[in-house]
Parts: structure tokens; sequence; C-alpha cells
């Protein structure tokens, strides 16, 4: 696997810094439409192989190592005239330099390979370095968000330094933590998500484990292992202490507010804090990164992949996957210290479904969307750098590694610093003013010894078994016995009202919590340890289920978008294409098999007369272009000349999904029912695969459906154990009463208007105004996270 994203790098992308897996070229910055924040990664110095040095080494690709930093010397320049995101040109190439310099060392000193090596990538790594260290001349140590590789910060030919605010996760000198350490909530102990780089102030006061703020709180604890400062631990500690008794909320791990703590700031979580279970281990605390563990892997399972973001009863929130490799890392730690082989089958399924549903001709693709299996023309460096060191890790005997990774730490971009640089002697003494934070307790449970937590190797078992049944509400839970007499049935959630004080009691007796969100929605928590019995505690986990599917019930439908899969040769189905559907014509949801056939370009293209070449398009998918008429009337000619389906692409040049939000194909205002076939829409990038594709290959088949066909559909009788007894010190589960997300498609009335979004009611309690806001509100946290930490 990784030879065959390796391979497709370095023969279609290099020295470009990253593959596109779909179009089989290189990502060069400026030369493709503008991604916004995610392409201040690039900065035209081949970044995906300076990111997979040491993994080369690590997978025992020594001859391939050699002739990749012989090309990084030769090739690689580092004062280009570009303007690059500080955290990630730190993380993924200074990180990546000092990495490979760790391992040319390494091999040096084994004496058969490398001797001819002196130190230049330690030069780069320190060359890059001073060019970064411009942005870290502020007053308080945190570092501007940009900088000019050539210029710097400062004057107009930067071109940047005048940004205000970054992310938490983004400072990582040892003057920007200690600024951070000194700004945190003194109260809670909680940090924000974005500050002020000038004044301090807290931007964004919401507080988690995940996106902006993760590599904080990884950077504390790994600074202590690396460098044996009592500092760094003592503070890791502190705040270890306030995300166990605010954000941790097992198996969730929800953000709250940092000066309100008990109050949470949103109802659904992101897949960058899937690295935590595995921080958790390197602490110690193993039994709360089982529980959270599970639940990502129960919802990996449903949805293939953890999707960018999931709302806390585990449905799609933002459907992207970019191939991220925290779950991965986590389920590594996680066999390491457990021992386990559970964890074993979590890593054969990340394995399977990167095979099935991400693989294509050029590479591995990003997942566009989970819930129909499309991709993004995307394989970012970490995917490289991080995803496969992770995995033949976990797989890996200890005679299959050329070393010992005992002796180096992972970095957050999962390159390797030896453990040998440790400068700083093991001291626990403190500078006078921070005496009072030393306190024997923030030690506690510090790497102890695992087989001493697990006496009773049933015990992670048990603690997961719950949390598997929680994530998969589809699969019904049987009721429990009730002995005669044993008082009333248990409330049932179509009856409950949540100002009745005698309902109130009973989910208190069922140990369920309520809590009133400031935008009028309720959320209920149940913690099962908190019932008044073990059959109470079954009863809150099946009113929270029934909440649950009612919840679901009362969301407005909505169209997701559709796939367009590449069935023929040579792409078998891996190449997966994001559509946007018609609100007329076939519904492929309610299809099994969808609608498969060849493509052919109609004639007319643009689909607005009838079509002349009849005898091409009868019996098969015909290609169309946007414009001059409107889809209803495009719909309506080739089902005429026989069609049994049509693929509209774009006209606007360069349009893509992934930069533009897909819509939905209305009809004309008259009846549509005469349309009988399935219409499909295409952004103008995704349109040319296609066409590039049948230029090339003459024939080329596709299937239409509301997914992509070949994945592994859960089986509730045979994918998910149901324990007959119930252990009430083990189940915890959050569900959030509210409405589903906003459909973000744009509605198209006709083929020069597009009218707004609507917003989903639930029976008239909230205008459509107040849902458009709060899914702006959602959307502009999701865009902030995207800035923030790709």
């Amino acid at each position: 696997m990784f030879d065959h994203a390796y391979q497709n790098y370095m023969d279609h992308a290099y020295p470009a810094d990253e593959l596109m897996p779909l179009t089989c070229r290189g990502r060069v910055r400026g030369l493709e439409p503008s991604r916004g924040d995610i392409d201040d990664a690039l900065g035209k110095f081949s970044l995906t192989l300076i990111d997979t040095l040491d993994t080369l080494v690590l997978l025992n690709k020594t001859t391939e190592f050699e002739a990749a930093v012989r090309r990084v010397l030769s090739d690689v320049r580092l004062d280009n005239d570009i303007v690059v995101s500080v955290f990630e040109t730190n993380i993924r190439v200074l990180g990546g330099l000092l990495g490979g310099h760790s391992m040319a060392v390494m091999l040096k000193e084994g004496g058969q390979h490398m001797q001819w090596y002196q130190d230049e990538l330690l030069h780069m790594a320190k060359d890059l370095g001073l060019r970064l260290l411009p942005a870290f001349n502020t007053s308080s140590g945190l570092p501007y968000p940009r900088v000019n590789l050539k210029y710097g910060v400062r004057g107009p030919e930067t071109r940047t330094g005048t940004e205000t605010d970054t992310c938490t996760a983004c400072a990582h000198a040892r003057r920007a933590l200690d600024f951070l350490w000194e700004k945190r909530q003194r109260n809670s102990n909680l940090v924000g998500t974005t500050i002020n780089i000038h004044s301090g102030e807290w931007v964004r006061r919401d507080s988690g484990v995940g996106a902006g703020i993760d590599s904080y709180y990884e950077y504390l604890l790994k600074a202590y292992i690396l460098l044996g400062d009592d500092l760094f631990l003592q503070r890791f500690n502190i705040h270890y202490a306030s995300i166990m008794k605010y954000i941790s909320q097992p198996p969730l791990l929800l953000d709250v507010h940092i000066h309100k703590p008990l109050l949470p700031a949103r109802t659904w979580m992101d897949s960058l804090l899937a690295f935590f279970p595995g921080l958790q281990v390197l602490k110690g605390d193993i039994r709360p990164a089982i529980e959270t563990h599970e639940m990502l892997y129960q919802v990996t399972k449903k949805h293939n992949f953890l999707p960018e973001a999931f709302t806390t009863d585990f449905r799609v929130h933002w459907a992207q996957h970019p191939l991220r490799p925290e779950f991965a890392e986590s389920t590594y730690f996680l066999y390491k210290a457990t021992g386990d082989p559970y964890y074993l089958e979590a890593g054969r399924t990340i394995l399977d479904n990167l095979n099935r549903f991400a693989r294509v001709p050029c590479g591995f693709a990003a997942m566009k969307d989970v819930r129909t299996g499309s991709h993004e023309d995307r394989m970012d460096s970490f995917f490289l750098a991080e995803m496969f060191k992770y995995l033949f890790l976990l797989f890996a005997e200890t005679e299959d590694l050329p070393f010992d990774v005992e002796d180096y730490v992972f970095t957050t971009e999962a390159h390797l610093l030896p453990l040998s640089l440790s400068a700083v002697p093991h001291s626990s003494s403190v500078s006078s003013n921070r005496t009072e934070e030393l306190d024997d307790s923030n030690f506690d449970w510090t790497c102890p010894n695992t087989r001493l937590l697990f006496p009773d190797p049933a015990f992670p078992r048990n603690l997961r078994e719950p949390i598997r049944s929680a994530v998969d509400k589809s699969c019904p839970r049987p009721a429990p016995y009730r002995e005669p007499g044993m008082g009333r049935p248990p409330l049932r959630a179509q009856d409950f009202m949540a100002n009745n004080p005698e309902h109130l009691e009973l989910l208190r007796r069922m140990g369920v919590s309520l809590i009133h969100l400031k935008d009028g929605r309720v959320q209920l928590v149940q913690h099962a340890t908190q019932a008044v019995s073990a059959v109470a505690a079954e009863d809150g986990v099946r009113f929270m289920q029934e909440m649950m599917e009612l919840s679901s019930q009362q969301q407005k439908e909505q169209l997701p978008p559709r796939a367009i899969q590449i069935v023929s040769h040579p792409f078998f189905g891996r190449v997966v294409l994001t559509a946007g559907p018609a609100q007329f014509g076939t519904d492929l949801s309610k299809s099994s098999t969808g609608v498969r056939g060849f493509v052919t370009v109609a004639e007319p293209y643009s689909g607005c007369a009838e079509i002349t070449n009849a005898e091409y398009v009868q019996g098969h998918i015909a290609l169309l272009q946007r414009g001059q008429c409107m889809f209803a009337e495009k719909a309506r000619h080739i089902q005429k000349a026989g069609a049994i389906g049509g693929i509209v692409i774009d006209d606007n040049e360069g349009s893509s999904s992934d930069t533009a939000p897909l819509f939905q194909m209305a009809g004309d205002g008259r009846n549509t029912d005469d349309i009988t076939l399935p219409l499909l829409f295409l952004f103008h990038k995704e349109g040319n695969i296609l066409l590039e594709a049948l230029k090339e290959y003459r024939e080329v088949e596709v299937l239409l459906s509301d997914k992509a066909r070949d994945r592994a559909e859960e089986d509730c009788l045979t994918g998910a154990t149901t324990p007959t007894s119930f252990e009430p010190t083990t189940q915890s589960q959050m569900s959030t009463v509210e409405l589903d997300e906003s459909v973000s498609e744009e509605v198209e009335a006709n083929s020069d208007r597009r009218e707004e979004p609507e917003g989903d009611t639930d029976s008239g309690s909230q205008s459509v105004d107040e849902l458009l806001a709060d899914w702006r509100e959602d959307l502009e946290a999701f865009q902030q996270m995207e800035k923030d930490e790709l």
C-alpha cells in the first residue's frame, strides 16, 4: 500500500508538494484552484517527499531513503517567495527534515548506509527554522499564523503579518507555551481554541481536545518525555485533570466553554480528537482510552471512515475524510499498552477500508463524502508520514523493525526524534513563583505497568460492549425481564415532556440528566452509574435510543450527494465522483442497484434541443453541458432519445466540489412526473475526469447510485453482540435532541438563479432564519477548524 502511494507520488507528482490521485498529477500552488487555508501547507518544497523520509527507513526501504535524501538536497529550495502556514511547515517540513536526519545518523552509525552523509538535512532544518523565526517575533511569543519563506512577516513584500489570531495548537515554542499557560482560565484550568497573538485575549473560548488545540496537549506531555523537564508534566497533568472533569464524558469528548465548563460548546465532535486515546496511553490512563477508542471504532465501522465531524448520536455532521491517521495512531498505542489482539482487528478494518474505498489507480484519494463513497482529488502528505508508520508498527514483529522505536518519541506528525536529545537533567526544581503548582497528585497515573491495570482479561471487553451497542442504535436491545409488581413501565420517548417534574424524576432514576442549551435545544446525557438500579439503567439506554430515533424522524428529509462510480477498466470502481442530485426523476436512494451503463456525449452537448445522435445515446448514460436551458428540459430530451440516465457537467471552468457547495437541480416549475431517468450534476473538475477517461479509453462504464457499491453493510445480527446481562458501571452515552444540520447544498430553481438553502424545521419550534443562523454558526466553526489546523 505504501509503495502504491509513494511510487505514484514520485512518478506523477514530484517535485510538486502533493499528488492529485484522481487526475494523476502534482498539485502546484497557484496552478490549481485555491482551496483557501488548506493550501498554506504547500510551499513549493516537495512537501510529501520530505514528510515521508523517516517512513522509508521504518519500512526498511533504505535504498529509497538514500535516493530520497539526495533528491531533497539537490532539488528542494527553501527560499521561495511564498506564504506558508507556520504550524504546518513546522510539523511537516522542519519535523520531516529532523526525522530524516535522525534516521540518516542512525543508519550511518550502523556502518552500512549513508556513509557520505554530513548532517546536510540538519543544516536544511536550521535554515528553515531561521526562516520561520520572524513569525515568533511578537510581544507574546505566540507566532503569526503565516510567514513568507523569503521575506518573513514585515513589509509589503511579505504579503502577511497583518493577522492577529492563531490556534492554540500552533504555539510550539517554549516562550509561546509559557504564555499560553499564563493565559489559561484559572478556574477551569482550560485553554481556548484561538487566541490573539498580541493581546493574549481568547478569540474562541471553546475548549476540547480536537482541532485547533490537540497538539498543545500532546506537546506538553511529549516535551516532558523528550526533555525531562518536570514543569511540562506538571502543566499537562493540571490540564488533564480538567479535561477529564469537564470535557471527557466517556466515551465522548465534548467541547465546553472555558469560563463555564459545565456548558457544552457544541453538539458534535471532530475527527482530530481521535489522537487523544493514544495520548491517554502515554499518560497511563488506559480505561477512558479504551472507551473513547471503542466509540471511534464503532463510528468507523458505521461509516467506513471517521467523518470529519460527527454528532453525539454518531450521525455524520461533516462528511469528508481526508485519510487522517489519528485513529490508527491511537489503535497502535492501545495495542502496545494492552497486547489485546482486538486492536489488530481494528487495524485490519482500517487497512481493508483504505484498500476498498480509497485506493485509486494513481494512489489513495481522500473521501469527499463517506455517505456516498465519493472521492476528492487529494492525498495529503500526512497520509504517507503517519498512516503507514502506525499501521506498519501495529502489525510488525520486533525483527521486522530496523531499529528500536522505544528510543524515539513521535512528533505530532509522527516524525521520529531520538530520546537521546534530552539535555535537561531530571529535576523537580521550579522557580519560586510556581511552587504552589507542585503537588504529588500531579504525578499520579504516569506510565504505570498496564498488567497491574488488567488482572482480569475480560475487563476491557466489558468496557467495550455497551459502547458498541450504543453506537449501533439500529440494533434494538431486548427488553429486560421485569418481575411482577416491580413498578410502572418505563417512560417512553414519545411521551416525554421536559417541563413535567414527574418525567424529570423518572429520568433521574434512569441516570439521565437534562441540559437546556442556550439556543433552545435540549441535550440528554446518560451515565448509567447514576441510575438507581441495573433495570432502571437499561430503561435509560432504551429511552435514549428511542429519543434519538424520534429526533431523527423529525428531521426534514434532504437529498444528500450522489455517487458516480467509474466501474470499467482500468478503474474497476476505484474512482468515485461526488455528484449533485436532482429533485425530479429516479430517486437513486430508493434503488438497491443504481443505474449502470456506458457514457456517451449527447449532441447537441447542451441537451437543449432534440438529440441528433439518438442511436448512440439510446441505452447509454448521456453526458450534457450545463447552461442554455433548464435541467428538466435536458432530461426530457435525452429520455426521448432513449437514454437510461444523464450527467450534467458544469460549464464554469475550474469549478470543483472541493471548493463549491453542491446543489440540487430543481425542476422548471411544471410537473416533472414524466421524467423517469436519473439526472446527476458534476462540477467542471470532476466532469473533466470523466471526459478524459472517455477520451482515453473510449468505452467508459459508470454506476449512478446513492453511494458507491462494494461496501460492507453492517449486519445487526452478526456485526454486534448484544449482552444478555447489563453492567451499569460501564454504560455511558450522550444523545442530543436537536435538529439535523440544514442542507449545505444550494437549490437551483432555474439555469440562471440559485436560491438560498432551506432550513429544516422541527414542528415549527424554530423559524427558518433561526435554523439558518444555527447552521451558519456550525459552518463557521468548521471553517475555523480547518483554518486552525488541517
